[in-house]
């Protein structure tokens, strides 16, 4: 694995950059989320969810969320692909509208971002949540100029897992793939790590178990946010 290029005999690398997902990553945001696509299901009169079973299916982008919320019979049916795009902006508007009702910046990450910037370590989030939402969340949830870019997903540019965006942002950093951390709470994190060459490091306290991420190629794991200091400065 990459992590272990890093580590050689005792001497670690210091890294100048780290990329966060957002949604189980720094934030706390399922409720939000669960809310604004519940909205949404209304609407057409479908069955909602819980915020637990949002869990499994977060991750890929608003449309493919408004796609597995639907019940499975109504995936099956012609005409699936419009009322995906009708789900999926409706969601959006209801998210946009009230965008941290309930969402919460996970325990410690406000001032491990900080310590970063104070570092110098330049930071990012790549997230595939609608862009106008994701900067909206930020906003309100970090201080201004805590990440050196914020990008969401924007129509018809790739979104995670594809490797394209990470190094349109390291390119725009002057960073290079080995010098960066990719932090994520799901596969599709450890997925763009390792399709962009960068280090996949997950967390344990977002929406996806352990194994998940294991399993995906992470090649470490940690419990707590002030656990990546040491990781990103070499101690």
């Amino acid at each position: 694995m990459l992590w272990i290029a890093v580590v050689i005999g005792g001497c670690y690398m210091n890294f100048k950059c780290v990329i966060f997902d957002l949604d189980g990553t720094l934030v706390n945001t399922i409720d939000d989320i669960a809310d604004s696509m519940n909205k949404a299901l209304s609407l057409y009169n479908f069955p909602v969810h819980t915020s637990c079973e949002y869990t499994k299916i977060v991750g890929w982008g608003i449309k493919r969320l408004a796609f597995l919320a639907l019940p499975v019979e109504e995936q099956k049916k012609d005409g699936v692909e419009e009322l995906t795009e009708n789900l999926a902006e409706a969601a959006t508007k209801f998210y946009a509208e009230n965008p941290v009702i309930y969402s919460k910046p996970y325990l410690g990450i406000q001032d491990v971002v900080l310590a970063l910037k104070q570092k110098r370590v330049k930071t990012a989030v790549l997230t595939n949540k609608p862009d106008p939402v994701a900067q909206l969340v930020i906003q309100k949830l970090f201080p201004q100029d805590s990440f050196n870019i914020v990008r969401g997903d924007i129509f018809s540019l790739p979104r995670k897992p594809d490797p394209s965006l990470v190094w349109d942002m390291l390119m725009e950093l002057d960073v290079s793939p080995r010098e960066t951390i990719i932090v994520g709470d799901s596969e599709i994190d450890m997925e763009t790590a390792y399709n962009a060459n960068c280090h996949a490091l997950g967390v344990s306290w977002g929406f996806r178990p352990k194994e998940v991420l294991e399993n995906a190629g992470a090649q470490r794991i940690i419990d707590k946010a002030e656990d990546l200091l040491p990781i990103v400065f070499g101690k």
